[in-house]
């Protein structure tokens, strides 16, 4: 099942299929594979994963938290990231997208704001995200998009961008420090006019119809409040005849077409964003 709190587990796999021959080449660095293809599977996304090296940063509250790093090719400067990973926890699955956003030219941090700890049940995860202290999570975004801004790599831009319970501290961190360009997939943004007062980039929300929770009426009360302060240029949502999770292609609830598109528009948001 799916809350606000995030997306449980689903029983089927979705029909993507990898042959062994693409496997073999994959896992041995001599192809590529499409996101979703890798996400898919435990051993891909594992692979995938290893290209983004952990590490440890400093909150704005100076506590230490962890992250894992993904760099582009080259010396030249680049566009940021920040990602924050869905009600699970940081596991191979957002590792991967991070390296594949640095494969196509960004400097990708995905942190972890689970402590290191990674749920496989639905349970577990429900726990992990309750225990989430908002003052720490904060100033662990905070310290990320300052780590990221400043980076030798950066070009001095910084967006951000999360999945589910990640896709709304995707905006809060937007709400905490100056970002260029903020990307929520179905999370939670239930915010008063007082609470957007801060928020000074443009948003890119992704929106499925059966959602019974990140629904039409939580939006459109976002873009009411947006436009009570004075921003509402700053949204553009996109609804998808999907559910919760469509993108995620580990669940049942897996749409190929819908996700494949919102990840194109999210493309095209960052370059027109973050250059």
């Amino acid at each position: 099942m799916c809350d606000l709190d995030g997306c449980g587990s689903a029983k089927d796999m979705p029909p993507i299929v990898v042959s062994d021959g693409q496997r073999r080449a994959f896992l041995a660095g001599l192809a590529s594979l499409p996101l979703a293809s890798v996400l898919a599977f435990p051993d891909l996304a594992k692979a995938a994963g290893m290209r983004a090296e952990m590490m440890t940063m400093t909150g704005s509250n100076g506590t230490e938290f962890s992250g894992a790093l993904a760099l582009p090719t080259g010396n030249g400067p680049a566009p940021t990231l920040v990602l924050i990973h869905e009600w699970w926890g940081l596991n191979d699955q957002i590792k991967a997208v991070a390296a594949e956003f640095a494969a196509l030219g960004y400097v990708a941090l995905a942190i972890d704001l689970h402590g290191g700890k990674v749920a496989s049940t639905p349970q577990e995860a429900r726990d992990l995200t309750r225990a989430v202290k908002p003052n720490v999570a904060t100033a662990q975004l905070v310290g990320a998009i300052d780590y990221l801004r400043n980076h030798p790599r950066s070009n001095g831009k910084v967006g951000t961008i999360g999945w589910c319970f990640g896709g709304g501290w995707s905006l809060n961190a937007a709400l905490a420090a100056p970002v260029d360009a903020t990307v929520i997939y179905y999370g939670n943004v239930a915010k008063s006019a007082d609470q957007l007062a801060s928020l000074n980039a443009p948003v890119l929300g992704h929106f499925g119809t059966q959602d019974r929770n990140i629904n039409e009426q939580m939006v459109a009360g976002f873009a009411d409040s947006l436009a009570q302060a004075g921003k509402a240029d700053l949204f553009t949502p996109h609804w998808y005849d999907a559910n919760h999770a469509f993108a995620n292609p580990t669940g049942a609830r897996f749409d190929a077409e819908d996700a494949a598109l919102a990840w194109q528009r999210t493309l095209d948001f960052f370059k027109q964003t973050l250059g």
